[in-house]
Order: C-alpha cells, then structure tokens, then sequence
C-alpha cells in the first residue's frame, strides 16, 4: 500500500506538471504605425531635393532659352532669292497649252516627290496611249518601294539605305512587279483631313531597323512582317483585288487591261562626266538606293535637246534635281539661274559637272514637266510641283523653270523610248564582260 501511494505521489506531481489551458503562453502580435522619421535627416533630405529641383530649373530654363532663340533664328532666317522683273514672268500656266495632266496633288509631310512626279507622268501617258483619264494611287508605289528597299537592306546585313526618296524609275519598276490601282481604290492615308504625313512611319521604320541590325535579326520573313504591320498601321494594306466601274481587277490587270501601260518603254536620261558617253551607267545618289545603272548617259547637248524635241512631241517628262539655288522663287514661281551665279553663255558640260562634282548639285527634288512656251528669247517649262513651295507662289501648284536651270541644275528625266529615239540610237553596244575564270574554253578550243 506504501508502494502505491509512492506511485500515485509520483504521478500528482508529473500531472502538476502538465500546462493547463489556462497556462497557454502568450503569441506576440504585429501592427502598422507610421515609421519614425528624424527630424535632422528630413531637413537634410529635403535641401537635397531643393538643391536638385533647383539644379533642373535652372537646366530647363536653360535648354528652353536654347530653343526659343532657335525657334527665333529659325523663325527669322532670311533665305537669298533672285528675282524677275514683273515683264519677265511668265504664266498663267494656261498660256503654255499644257498637255494633259491631273491638277497638283500636294505631297505634305513626307519625302515622296518622286512617287508624285512619276505617277503623275504616268497619268499623262495614259491618256496619251488611250485617251483615259485615270487618277492613280502615289502610296501604292510608296507602299511596295519601301517592301524592296526592306528586302534588299535584309540582303545586303544593313548595308543599304531605307529613307523615304527614291527614283523616277522606282515607279516603272514597281508596276512592272506589284501593278498600279486608281486613287479610289487605295489612297494610302488614314487621317480624315487626307493630308499625308509620314513622320511618324519614318520614325518606327528607322527604330525597327535599327534593332534588326542591332540583334542581327536577318531572317527575311521576320524583317518583312514587321515592317508590314507599320506600314499597314499607317498607310492601311492595299487591295488585292478591288472593283472599278463595275468590274473587279487585281492591280497587274489593271495595269494589262486598263491603263495599258508598259513598263519596259521608259527610259532615264542623264548627263555626266562622271561616267562614259553614250553609254548605261548609274547615277551615284543616295536616292538611287538599288544601284541601278540604267541611265543613258549623253552630253548636255543631246540631254537637253531630247528634252525640248519630247515635250514638243506631245510626250511629258519627270524630271529631277537640284531645286536649292536663289534662282528658285516660290513668290514668282520661277527657277532660273541669275547672272550673279553664273551667265547663261558659260553654262557648259562643264559648268554642270563642276556643281555635280561640288555638291551644289544635288538630287533633291522630282517634279513633271508638262508644257513648254517662250518668253523674252529663253524657253521656259511648265512644272507640276508636288512639294510645299509650290503651293505658295502665283499659282498654286505650278512652277515655270527656265532653260538655263535646266541646263545646270536637273540632273535626270524618265520619258517614253519613242520621245528620245535619236538620243538612244546614238548609245553605243555594251561592251563585252570578260567572261568567268571557270567558262574560259582551253586553249586548243579558241584557236578553232
């Protein structure tokens, strides 16, 4: 019995020992209260801050002094123009019995003159073949050049120009390979007010490839559906099929069927002594971004009388470059040269080359020359202008170039191979390429 009181002692105090519930420890709690703050590292920080905003004040009060005085000089720089005397002026362009032509369509913010001038030349050809007035699409052109000028940047890893000019030619070419639709079926703008305004595209084009040519991306389907899609966003697709008149076209059949214009019957005149007479060779700039060397070369002499002899002939001609000479006047709508720049007796192959040579030449601008007339001993053409200038001056769309400027200043002009016939008769025979190391015959074989 001692045993088990011992036992039953034992197990009082074990069980003594067990927590209770009411014995439970305590669990620590957690609250959000505002975080300490020191008085001493606030004021510190804030004249910091102050120092730092007062720092960015005075940058921007300097940068927008910067661009105000910019903006003024900008605002006011005055540009050095020749002048006509009032009797001297020709015009209206009426007087000129212009050939047929669409009025002036305004290129806007973009860089595509050469897309106008060339459409609109082919406009002109079209009636001349079939007497059809057909308002054609400048951004189907636009839409497809800038597809090849993608492809061959992809080609050539980055190493060829994507910018918004081009050539003449580029219009011929692209017909020959996308076709042509009328205005209505693709007119290439979204924004209702229709004014054209390609800042934007230039801008994500020229970001997307960069990072193409940054990452090395080459593969060409990637490339492609990229720019595709900028300038879908922009310009909207153009139609792979669409109606006009009642009657459903791709835009090769309209070209075959309708306009019935061919491609391959334009040719390109230029005149340099940069490259051999009488013979094909390209013109070197930027705008020839495809190298092509399809221009005819001739002396001026011929250039400028297959010029004269064309437009004579009922042909209109796209012509282009150089238009950043005093002697353009927007007021007047003239482009002349002045007898301060040079007088027209000492206008020569010479002369031209020199400002070629220079860079006071240059391929700025493409435009279609419509008409022709004389006034006061020089022979003058009538321009159809697309770019901002000629928007500005007696009659809106219009400019009169004098044969002096044409003589020094343009550089080029696509015409129909009919109009230049003795110019392209005079071409001489390509001449022989010298034949792979791998196709010479042997020996034994020349000597039969």
């Amino acid at each position: 019995m001692l045993r088990s009181l011992r036992i039953l002692a034992v197990l009082a105090v074990f069980v003594s020992a067990l927590p209770t519930r009411a014995q439970t420890p305590v669990r620590d709690t957690a609250i959000y209260e505002p975080d300490l703050k020191d008085d001493v590292l606030e004021q510190i920080k804030d004249r910091d801050r102050k120092a730092q905003d007062g720092s960015a004040a005075a940058l921007a009060a300097i940068r927008k002094a910067q661009e105000e005085k910019r903006t003024r000089e900008r605002d006011g720089r005055k540009v050095l123009r020749a002048t006509l005397p009032e009797n001297e002026l020709p015009g209206p362009p009426e007087s000129f019995k212009p050939l047929f032509h669409f009025e002036p369509q305004a290129q806007y913010m973009t860089g595509t003159c050469w897309a106008f001038a060339a459409t609109s030349f082919v406009e002109s050809e079209a009636f001349r073949i079939s007497g059809q007035k057909i308002k054609l699409s400048e951004m189907h052109s636009v839409y497809y050049e800038y597809l090849d000028k993608v492809a061959r940047f992809v080609q050539e890893r980055g190493d060829s120009l994507v910018s918004e000019g081009s050539q003449h030619s580029a219009v011929p070419r692209v017909l020959a390979k996308y076709g042509v639709v009328p205005l209505e079926a693709y007119r290439g703008v979204k924004s209702p007010d229709g004014w054209h305004d390609h800042m934007a595209l230039s801008r994500e084009l020229s970001a997307f490839l960069s990072f193409v040519k940054k990452e090395e991306r080459w593969d060409e389907s990637f490339v492609m559906a990229g720019v595709r899609e900028i300038l879908d966003r922009h310009l909207g697709a153009p139609p792979t099929e669409f109606e006009w008149k009642g009657k459903k076209y791709t835009p090769r059949s309209f070209l075959d069927k309708v306009l019935k214009v061919k491609p391959e019957d334009y040719v390109e005149l230029m005149s340099t002594l940069s490259a051999p007479f009488f013979r094909k060779s390209e013109l070197k700039v930027p705008d020839n971004w495809w190298h092509g060397e399809h221009f005819y070369n001739v002396p001026l002499e011929l250039f400028y009388s297959s010029l004269v002899s064309s437009v004579a002939s009922g042909y209109t001609v796209a012509i282009g470059g150089d238009v950043s000479e005093p002697g353009k006047n927007y007021r007047q709508d003239v482009a002349f040269i002045p007898t301060f720049d040079i007088p027209a007796d000492y206008i020569d192959q010479y002369a031209r080359e020199y400002r070629i040579e220079n860079g006071s030449t240059g391929d700025d601008h493409g435009i279609h020359l419509v008409g022709m007339s004389t006034l006061g001993g020089h022979t003058w053409f009538l321009i159809k202008d697309s770019g901002r200038s000629a928007r500005h001056g007696r009659f809106p769309g219009y400019y009169f170039f004098r044969d002096d400027f044409v003589k020094l200043k343009m550089l080029t002009y696509l015409v129909h191979k009919d109009a230049v016939k003795d110019a392209l008769a005079a071409m001489l025979p390509p001449e022989p390429q010298p034949a792979p190391e791998g196709d010479k015959a042997p020996a034994e074989d020349q000597k039969k």
